[in-house]
């Protein structure tokens, strides 16, 4: 039986790192450990559903852009030539995670959520942090409606290596955007849109394969813990957007060393 406790100190991780290229999957797990959670099918189900409630906080800020893409709002473009970021972008964009993560879902949830690997995940993530910041060459797409279709799938390329946790879903799409010639800025843009279909496939995943494990007691906490992220994602999110914009990569890879080495000497101790 999971607490309301639990669900409010989770729900808050998830709402201050979901938008922050720092592994909130990591960071909820490394949580868990420390609160001593039962590690369950009801847990992993939870995390993803938080995560829903922190990607709101996204539909809202980003709602315009959201209803253009369907065109039910004519947005003016911010690309000198006229072009607009579509829904063929959005959906190339979320293939190969989508597709890895049917095929190797169960692997994942069995091998890798531990906080071995999340610590493994931080500090590999961080590394290509680094590496995408020291590149030198000028980014060659620096608004979000000049992203090509290239360029999309490239970044869902690299959201592949977020099925790993502790890599962090928005660090591997925004590092690997700037890889692939697109700003800061656009990257942290399209990842953040791009985190929407794909965690409402996740969670709708996690909860028609484990909804039998779930019982009426489980409702409170499930709620709780939605409502706490979303709304903490919510209070968060524009700061922590332009941050993401503006702030160079390195220093979230140093936070994530850090993180890393303070655990791990935590568990070294223990």
């Amino acid at each position: 039986m999971h607490t309301i406790f639990e669900a409010i100190i989770i729900g808050i991780v998830e709402g201050l790192t979901e938008f922050l290229p720092v592994s909130s999957t990591g960071h909820m797990i490394l949580a868990q450990s420390l609160l001593n959670s039962q590690n369950d099918e009801v847990m992993k189900t939870f995390d993803f559903v938080i995560q829903l409630g922190a990607i709101m906080a996204v539909v809202i800020i980003y709602w315009k852009r959201i209803l253009s893409l369907f065109g039910l709002v004519n947005r003016k473009s911010e690309s000198k030539t006229g072009k607009k970021l579509n829904l063929f972008h959005i959906l190339i964009g979320i293939i190969p995670a989508g597709v890895i993560g049917v095929l190797f879902n169960d692997i994942v949830d069995e091998k890798l959520f531990n906080t071995t690997t999340v610590l493994a995940g931080l500090v590999l993530g961080g590394i290509l942090l680094i590496i995408a910041e020291k590149k030198k060459e000028q980014p060659k797409t620096t608004v979000l409606d000049d992203l090509t279709y290239r360029q999309a799938f490239a970044i869902g390329l690299w959201q592949l290596v977020s099925i790993w946790p502790g890599f962090s879903r928005s660090g591997s799409t925004i590092a690997g955007g700037m890889l692939s010639g697109v700003s800061r800025a656009a990257s942290a843009d399209f990842t953040f849109i791009m985190a929407i279909p794909i965690m409402f496939g996740a969670s709708g995943v996690y909860f028609l394969k484990n909804y039998e494990a779930l019982s009426s007691d489980d409702l409170a906490f499930f709620i709780v813990g939605f409502l706490v992220a979303f709304v903490v994602a919510l209070l968060a999110v524009v700061t922590f957007i332009k941050l993401v914009q503006k702030m160079k990569l390195t220093y979230f890879a140093y936070y994530r060393f850090a993180i890393a080495i303070i655990f791990a000497l935590y568990m070294f101790l223990k």
